[in-house]
This record gives structure tokens, sequence and C-alpha cells, in this order.
């Protein structure tokens, strides 16, 4: 791909949130005085608006150029050269960065707006106003670098940036020790899939020097590719032995940063837990931006997954097991945020899914609507957990219809858009992806799959609307002296909230529809239109009346798990509780997630604790570096020192100077021979 042009204002997409963090870290760090509330917004969600204003001025300088010249950089300076090897330090816009660019300061501003209201509340003697928005800050930055990177090293610069600022912000409240845990565990498991971040870069990078293409970038690794896209390795027998494709190889090393990053089977364990943090947090690390930087990453080296159709496979059904395994959880959960976070879970599954089946742009798509409509639903639960006095609990709450309109309305638009209500956000997105997955005759088990997806489609709407129901209708089950002070938030929470809702809503309609959804517009998907030129299109031709089919048993399936939600929480709440006591252990199974955590606290956590208690800490550190190799060098110095030299320390005159004399004939004795 030739390269479009410079374009000197992408560097200030960026830099404009690092400055603001900047300056909050100089204030609280170093001169110890915060600034005054008004200056802390003022300069947070100024910058963050900047950016997205700069974001959307170098989106129009892009759309100027011709579709398959789409690509504007902007480099500022060689960051790493040695030898043949180089590493600019440099941003590249195509149509797949500036979507996400778009999305992490256009939904990043709101929830900046957002937690103004949310945050008011934190008056701790910490600074903690301040701080919070200082690390809203660095996020930002860094998620901006992850996508804006030229080269997989500045891609992975951000990537570990992100990884930083969501242990600090699920942590925020640091106090709480359980807060403390889940920010050390998001950051711990995440270094798992880090690890296979760098192998794979590793890897592909010495691949393409062996054939003579040493590249990093994104633009010359595509180029260069095809000399290693035929290539074989044989594992070690360590590994299984055998021979594998490189390109494969590769890809499920990134794959596995991806599945960490994005929360997917088996690493998916630290994102239930990091709803502990705030909720602007949770919706905008754990809905909008970072948890999709897997499927970003995976989108981005879609060239070299559509070459490894294993890789390919394995992301299709670990995410399509991810989406079932997240939602049947969901459907037992009680803590509204955990619901959220099982459902964020679940759609992610839905986007690797269909980068598995090759539709790379219904990914990005469904990437895209899930940012407004999931961001919308954690910030509507979290104007709920205001109202009812920070109460996560949906068996505390009910009947809030009447006192929180504004919220119900905006929360219900949220609901609709997930479960792919007819012409609302997620109906395009969410059956672009089945009736890829449909088609995708190339993927092994592709027809188990889309009944996977369907079934998915189907739990989703349960959960959602059994959420709904059991949050705004039946009787209010707050304590009474709770009931007469809930009231609707404040402007700065309600007014994000409607931008998203319409964004949810209207969304699709406006700029993602097929044209087999609206027939009298000629080639009407323009979404896809705009991602083509980076990402391989799945290249189906399909019939409308195909289309139409698939799209209406997808809403069939939604329709009666709303149904079946509205019959057990509205019509007939005393069911639930009879199923739960019929269910039994199973039920218990479900709700207590399966028992994942404990397993892994009881066949890794507890082993490597005891193992670095015992025996690293207790007999290797202590006892053998310590004990022996540090202590007992000082021991045997300290008595060579006092069973043998002091005695030369005579402190007679006469003996230091035949000393001297001596060592100055033997001196003169070796210079002579």
């Amino acid at each position: 791909m030739s390269v479009g042009g410079e374009y000197d204002l992408l560097r200030w997409i960026p830099a404009l949130p690092l400055a603001a963090a900047v300056i909050h870290g100089l204030c609280l760090g170093l001169l110890r005085q915060p600034l005054p509330r008004i200056s802390t917004i003022a300069l947070s969600c100024g910058a963050t608006g900047l950016s997205f204003v700069l974001s959307f001025f170098a989106l129009l300088a892009l759309t100027r150029l011709p579709a398959e010249n789409r690509v504007l950089q902007d480099g500022l300076f060689t960051w790493i050269g040695a030898g043949p090897f180089s590493a600019e330090a440099a941003f590249l816009l195509d149509p797949l960065s500036a979507v996400m660019i778009l999305i992490v300061s256009g939904v990043g501003f709101l929830i900046h707006v957002y937690s103004i209201g949310y945050m008011d509340a934190d008056t701790r003697e910490d600074r903690g106003f301040q701080r919070f928005f200082a690390y809203l800050n660095l996020f930002t930055f860094s998620m901006l670098v992850l996508v804006l990177a030229d080269n997989l090293l500045l891609m992975f610069l951000g990537w570990e940036g992100v990884g930083l600022c969501s242990y600090l912000l699920i942590g925020f409240w640091y106090g709480d020790e359980w807060n403390a845990y889940c920010g050390s565990k998001a950051f711990i498991v995440n270094r798992i899939g880090d690890f296979g971040f760098l192998v794979g870069m590793f890897l592909l990078f010495w691949a393409l020097q062996d054939a003579g293409h040493g590249a990093i970038a994104f633009l010359e690794i595509k180029a260069a590719f095809p000399a290693i896209a035929d290539q074989t390795v044989q594992l070690p027998t360590w590994l299984g032995g055998g021979e594998w494709m490189l390109a494969t190889l590769i890809g499920l090393c990134f794959f596995l940063g991806a599945a960490g990053k994005s929360a997917q089977l088996p690493l998916y364990v630290w994102l239930p837990d990091a709803m502990a943090g705030p909720t602007p947090v949770s919706a905008l690390i754990h809905a909008a931006t970072m948890v999709t930087a897997g499927v970003y990453l995976v989108c981005r080296l879609s060239f070299l997954y559509s070459v490894a159709l294993g890789a390919s496979a394995i992301i299709a059904w670990v995410g399509a097991l991810t989406a079932l395994f997240a939602a049947i959880i969901a459907m037992a959960q009680t803590d509204i945020k955990k619901v959220l976070a099982y459902s964020t879970m679940s759609q992610l599954g839905y986007m690797f899914l269909a980068a598995g089946c090759g539709a790379y742009g219904a990914a990005v798509w469904h990437l895209t609507t899930h940012a407004w409509f999931k961001a919308l639903l954690f910030l509507a639960a979290g104007s709920v957990i205001l109202a009812v006095h920070h109460e996560q609990d949906m068996d505390k709450m009910g009947g809030l219809q009447r006192f929180l309109v504004w919220t119900r309305l905006t929360f219900l638009a949220g609901v609709l858009a997930i479960v792919g209500a007819p012409y609302l956000s997620g109906f395009f997105s969410k059956d672009e992806i089945l009736l890829s997955v449909h088609l995708a005759g190339h993927v092994p088990g592709h027809t188990a799959l889309y009944w996977i997806a369907l079934i998915t489609a189907g739990l989703t709407a349960f959960y959602m609307f059994r959420m709904y129901f059991r949050i705004f209708f039946g009787e209010c089950r707050l304590p009474r002296e709770q009931q007469g002070s809930v009231q609707e938030s404040p402007r700065t929470i309600t007014i994000p909230l409607v931008v998203l809702a319409i964004l949810a809503v209207a969304g699709g309609v406006v700029i993602g529809p097929s044209d087999a959804f609206i027939p009298v517009i000629e080639d009407a998907n323009s979404f896809a239109n705009f991602v083509a030129p980076v990402l391989p299109a799945a290249g189906h031709d399909v019939e409308h009346g195909l289309v139409w089919k698939l799209a209406g048993l997808t809403t069939l399936v939604a329709f009666l798990g709303a149904v079946m939600a509205y019959w057990l929480y509205v019509v007939r709440p005393d069911h639930p509780e009879k199923i739960r006591r019929l269910l039994g252990g199973v039920f218990r199974m479900v709700e207590g997630r399966f028992w994942i955590d404990e397993l892994y606290d009881y066949i890794l956590v507890r082993p490597l604790v005891w193992i670095s208690d015992r025996i690293l800490y207790r007999w290797l550190d202590s006892r053998l570096l310590d004990g022996i190799v540090i202590d007992g060098t000082a021991r045997g110095i300290r008595a060579l020192a006092a069973d043998m030299f002091k005695y030369s320390q005579s402190g007679l005159v006469q003996g230091y100077l035949f000393l001297m004399l001596v060592g100055a004939l033997a001196i003169i004795g070796y210079l002579a021979t």
C-alpha cells in the first residue's frame, strides 16, 4: 500500500491527553498542590475533546484521498536504530485506525464529562478527584498510541500503557484491599497474554529478517509478508513436535496477547473483578476501548490471519465458546456491573468469531456499535448505582422507573441495541456477523459456530431484559428510609447518556446498514466500504432473501429471550426462585461462575505462592543467597580481617616502612624481569 501523504496533526491527537496527564502529575507529585476542580475539569475534558476534534479533521483529510490510497503518516523521530534495525516513533492513519481514534476520543470525552458528576462525591484527602482524571488522560494517551502506532513496537508501548492505566484505575480506591487485589489481578493476567504478543513480534521479525525483508512497520510487514507466507517450522519435542506453518504459529502467539487484553477463554478472569473500579472506568476501559485492543490487533494483522487459516479457526472457536460461556454466567448474576462485565466478554467473543471467519469488517463494525451501547449501559448502570447510594445488587433494587426517567429510557435504548432490535445499531453489526459465520464454509464446524452464536443471541436478550426488569419494574426493594432520597442524576451524567443513546439507536442506520436491509440504496454499506482498503472482505455474494431470513431468525430468537425474561420477572416474579430450587447444584455452579477462579487459585495461584514462599524465598533467597553468598562472604572477609590482616596493623612506624620497602623492591623486581 502506498503512502497517501504526511499529516503533522496526528501527533497532537495523543499529545493533548498526555499533556493534561503530565500537568496533573506535576501538580500532584511535584508541587503537592492540587488544581481547583474547575481547572481539573477544563484541562482533562478539554484535552480529550480537542483530541476528538482533531480526530474528526484527520478523518476528513483521509476521506479526501482516493479509496485505494487512504493512508496518512506522521513521523516524529527514529526511536531505535541498531544496524539494519530501525523503529520509528511514527503514527499511521488509515480507515481502521481512523475508526478507533474516533471511538477512543469521542466515547472517551463523553465518559470524561460523565465522570464530573460521578466522581464529584469523592472528597477523600488523597486528591482523588484530580488523580482520577490524571489516570483517565494517561489511559486515553496510551490507547491512542496503541491504535495510531505505525509499527508493532510502538503499538506494544501503548499496549503496556493501557495495562498500567487499567491497574491504576481498577485499584483507584486502593484503601480497599479487594480493589487493590483486583487491580493486581488484571495486571498479572494481562502479562501472560503480553508474553505471547512479544514472542509473536520476535518470531515475525526474525522470519522477515531471515527472508531479507526485516521490517517492523505495518505497511512494510504487509508488503513483505508473502515472502514467508508458506514457510514452515519444526517445533521442539517439548512443544509437541511436528511441522507447523510459521504464519499459524505467529498468529497464535499474537492471539494469546489478544485473548489476555480482550478477556477471552482462558484469560478472562480479570475482567469481572475489574468492576471493582469506579463505573466510568468500567465504561471507558472495559467496554469501549481497552478490551477491544485485542480485536484491533487481530484485524490490524488480518493479512497474516488470512493466510494462517488454522489460527483463524482457533480464534473463531475461542470467540464463540467465550460468547456462550459468558452469556450463561450472566444469566445468574445479581451484581449489575458483573452482568455487564460478562456481557462484554460475550460481545467480544462475537467480534473474535467474526474475525476468525474472515469477516474483519463485521468485527470492527460490531466493535464500534458495542462501544456505543455498552458504554451507554455501563454509564446508565452507574446512574442507577448513584441513585441507590452505591448499591449494586439487583436483589435490592426494583421499581425505580418512577424515580429515574432519563436513566430508564437510555438504559432501555442500550438494552434494545445490544439484543439486536430491528434497525438499531446492534441489529446490523450482529446480523452481519451471523451471516458471515453462516457462509464461512472454510472454517471447520462453521454450522455449529452459527448455532452457538444464535443461541447466545437469545441468552443475551434474556439476561439483558432480566436486568432491566429487575431494576426498573416491580416493587422497590430498597429500605424505606432510602426510597425517599432516590432521584435522577445531574445533567453531567444524563447528557452523555442521551448522546450515547442516540448513537445506539440511530448510528447503525446512519453509517452502517447493508444494502440488503435498505434495498432502495445501491451499495449502502458505507462502513464496510470505508474499511475495505485495509481489511480483507469476506467475499460472499448473498441474496437479499437469505439475509432477511437469517435476520428474521435472529430477531425471533432475541424476542423469545425478552419474552421469557418478562414472563419470569414481571408476570410471574415468584417463578425464578422455584427454578433456582429446582436446578439446585446446576444453578449454584452457574451462579458461582463455574468456580473457575477457585480452580485457578487451587491449581496455579496456591502452588506458585507455596513455591515462592517455601523454595524461592525461604531457601533460595534467605538461606542460599542471603545466608551463604552474601552473609557468608561478609563473615569470611570479617574473619580473614580479624584473624590475619589485623596482625599487620601493629601501629609501629618501623614496620610500615619495612613493608613499603619490601613492596617497592617487589615492584622493581617485577618490572626488571
